[in-house]
């Protein structure tokens, strides 16, 4: 039974101000470590004390003891006894002591700490911070303000209590709550009780946000530069800028030092790239540079710029490690200036390319532009649209034609029928065209040249559209049927050059454009209708689509006539000759269909294909399917095919199959499969293991794929990924997610969602 004193005593801290909490109140801790002022009556704030038995001393001392209770704004602290001196506002606390604030929770046997300065000593302490996973034990914590720990003989590690496969053991250990930022001194990595990486002093952030320091390393293997090790130093030199150092070493070649800087603004941001390596294999001095940036520069301008050069045309294909990076042909080194009016836009650009050649299969030297200029615009007019695109290029090229081109493509177009299930709109517009055309002219060819078409087209379709049930489900099932005709007549363009334009890849975009060809030389003569109808499987409550089939024809009613130049090998290099053109003896397009469907949320399916009507049978299919059941497990499996009997050069079978599966336990599975079966090749091969523990996930990784038409790169990723701490090793996550789409990071499940094998 409580004491008289000590009752009344517990009274009069319950008297204390009407917005004291009751003993029945929740304690509501504050879980934003976000740096605030802090109020000055904060320091002075009351404090209450409950306890199975409270006694009053002289000097206004206060002992509780059987469940003990300290609560003040933002701080709460538990114990079986626990002393409070008021006049000090030192507590002292043993037994089962445990301590609550920002979200993290602290125990240990004895607590000695002042409410007023904020700074005490936890001994044997246990701690875990805010809701997170990181917790760990220390042999003794000094708490310094909120948010600074100060550890002793201490632990940490992100896994799971009773599951710590990894830690992180260390003599001392600084942590600051509010920049989230830990600080080891004599830290040695465990993993599996195994010590796999000392380092006398290191910091890492808390939360993965940026802070300076070596990164994990990176370790691997490739073909073409055998063993490699990358110690990348992360420089966090301002909170808008940035820099990364990173040494590779490549048993064969040599060190490669790669650089990067970063920096942004409230309007702008850029990023330079310098990259260089004294080559043991080549003997010579091998660099990439790069540097690209965007910006606002307000009243609707902006500006980007990218720049790129390497050294030699082997510089990816010896030295990259991915796909993407060693197919690279024509580096980009551009600059442009936009502007963004109200329905109007202008862009002037000045560009150029590094052209990296194949010496067994060379390609052509783009175009120079300097400069290009782009105005283009939309306005409605009286229910109808006014549309113009305006260019002017001067084009250059070190061994074809020079010259500069005026463009004009004014349009205007007007609905006279617009209704959500019908609509009817004729379209008329122009293409003017005017060149000056100066170096290295064809025999025979004008210098100045100009070429204006007219062109006509009439856009209409229908919507139709009932509801039914397939399987128990309500469905949205509609019939759109299109028809679009163009008319151009023909104009003979046989002696304007070819600067940028090309045959567009049949597809149903261009069934309903009017010009077969891209870019701005060449305009195809056209008496043509494109007849096509599409039908859709609606979820009759969401209005997701399920199902799509398309299928189209264009029919001519005049041949077409204009053709592309043909090209002439020059020195290995394809260049344009102006030879007469051929004519076309077809009427009628391709069949092209599509079918799309999303048959549950698991299985999917695309394709696309192209029949020849006139008996020379399928000229292009592809059809790709996934099955993706949850997070973690994957299977795509493709086709595509082009027929040679048109064009040689563009046959092509390929077989292309990728997974992310799980095999056994915490084991899984990845892999792709990517085969020519015309050039009996394998163009990109990747199989790897991966582990998922509680708390960090093994990979081996092996990738083989094809540099150039004599040349594959293999490359290994071995990385050992400690989930809130580092990856060590390399790192395989670009090349998994480019080759097997629908991937999942196995640590990295989308929220609320688990994987198999996580349990």
């Amino acid at each position: 039974m409580r004491s008289f004193p000590s009752i009344v005593l517990f009274l009069a801290f319950c008297a204390l101000p009407a917005f004291a909490m009751g003993d029945d109140e929740p304690l509501q801790l504050n879980l934003d470590t976000t740096l605030h002022p802090m109020p000055h009556s904060d320091e002075q704030a009351p404090a209450y004390v409950t306890a199975e038995r409270l006694e009053g001393k002289k000097g206004g001392r206060l002992e509780a003891s059987g469940g003990a209770e300290l609560r003040r704004a933002g701080q709460a602290f538990y114990a079986d006894h626990l002393i409070f001196q008021q006049d000090t506002r030192e507590v002292t606390a043993d037994g089962n002591v445990r301590v609550e604030q920002n979200g993290d929770l602290i125990s240990g046997m004895h607590l000695e700490y002042n409410l007023d300065t904020r700074i005490g000593t936890i001994t044997q302490a246990e701690y875990n911070l805010g809701s997170g996973s990181a917790h760990g034990k220390a042999d003794k914590l000094r708490m310094d303000g909120k948010t600074n720990y100060s550890f002793k003989g201490v632990t940490y590690t992100t896994c799971p209590v009773g599951r710590e496969d990894w830690m992180l053991d260390m003599n001392e250990l600084d942590i600051d709550r509010t920049s989230e930022i830990g600080v080891a001194h004599g830290a040695v990595i465990d993993f599996k009780g195994v010590p796999i990486l000392y380092s006398p002093w290191m910091d890492f952030p808390l939360k993965g946000q940026r802070k300076s320091g070596l990164l994990a390393p990176l370790y691997g293997s490739t073909s073409t530069g055998g063993a490699e090790l990358t110690l990348p130093i992360y420089l966090n030199l301002a909170p808008n800028y940035d820099a990364t150092v990173a040494p590779r070493f490549m048993a064969k070649r040599g060190t490669m030092y790669n650089n990067q800087f970063r920096y942004m603004g409230d309007s702008y941001y850029g990023k330079m790239e310098v990259d260089t390596l004294s080559d043991r294999l080549t003997g010579t001095r091998r660099t990439h540079e790069a540097y690209g940036q965007a910006q606002n520069l307000g009243g609707g301008f902006s500006d980007t710029v990218d720049l790129n050069r390497v050294s030699d045309s082997a510089y990816y294909r010896d030295l990259a490690t991915t796909v993407d990076a060693t197919s690279q042909v024509n580096l980009p080194r551009e600059g442009v200036l936009n502007y963004d009016g109200k329905w109007w836009n202008a862009v002037t650009r000045v560009q150029s390319f590094q052209t990296l050649q194949d010496p067994l299969v060379p390609v052509a030297i783009p175009y120079r532009r300097t400069p290009q200029v782009l105005i283009t615009g939309e306005h409605s007019m009286y229910d109808g649209t006014f549309a113009f695109t305006s260019e002017f290029v001067d084009f250059t090229h070190p061994t074809a034609v020079n010259g500069k081109r005026l463009l004009l493509y004014p349009s205007i177009s007007y609905p006279l029928v617009s209704d959500p299930g019908y609509y009817i709109t004729p379209k008329i517009s122009v293409h003017s065209v005017t060149y000056r055309l100066d170096q290295n002219l064809a025999p025979g060819q004008q210098a100045d040249v100009s070429a204006t078409i007219p062109m006509f087209s009439l856009d209409s379709g229908m919507t139709f559209e009932r509801n039914t049930q397939i399987a128990g489900h309500s469905l949205v099932q509609t019939v759109e049927p299109r028809a679009y005709y163009v008319y151009i007549p023909y104009h003979n363009q046989n002696m304007l050059p070819n600067f940028d334009s090309e045959l567009s890849t049949f597809s149903f975009t261009q069934l309903f454009s009017e010009n077969r060809f891209l870019g701005g030389d060449r305009v195809g003569d056209a008496n043509q209708v494109t007849l096509a109808t599409t039908s859709r499987f609606l979820d009759a409550v969401d209005g997701a689509e399920l199902f799509r089939a398309t299928l189209g024809e264009r029919f001519s009613f005049a041949q077409p006539q204009v053709n592309l130049p043909i090209p002439v090998a020059t020195a290995g290099v394809a260049t344009p000759a102006y030879l007469p053109t051929q004519t076309s003896s077809v009427n009628k397009s391709d069949i092209l269909a599509g079918v799309t469907a999303r048959f549950s949320k698991a299985v999917s399916l695309d394709s696309i294909a192209q029949y020849n009507p006139a008996g020379l049978g399928f000229e292009m299919y592809s059809v790709s399917t996934r099955y993706a059941p949850e997070p973690g497990k994957v299977l795509n499996l493709g086709y595509r095919y082009t027929s040679p009997v048109l064009n040689p050069n563009l046959d092509m079978r390929q077989a292309d199959v990728s997974a992310q599966w799980p095999l056994y336990g915490r084991w899984h599975s990845v892999a792709r499969w990517n085969y020519s079966m015309v050039e009996k090749t394998l163009l990109e091969g990747l199989v790897g293991l991966e582990y998922n523990g509680p708390c960090w996930v093994a990979r081996m990784v092996v990738q083989r794929f094809t540099t150039s038409t004599q040349q594959v790169s293999t490359s290994i990723f071995i990385q050992l990924d400690l989930t809130g701490l580092a990856g060590i090793g390399s790192d395989p996550m670009d090349a998994l997610r480019r080759s097997v789409p629908g991937y999942t990071k196995l640590n990295q499940a989308p929220a609320g969602e688990g994987l198999p094998g996580t349990q």
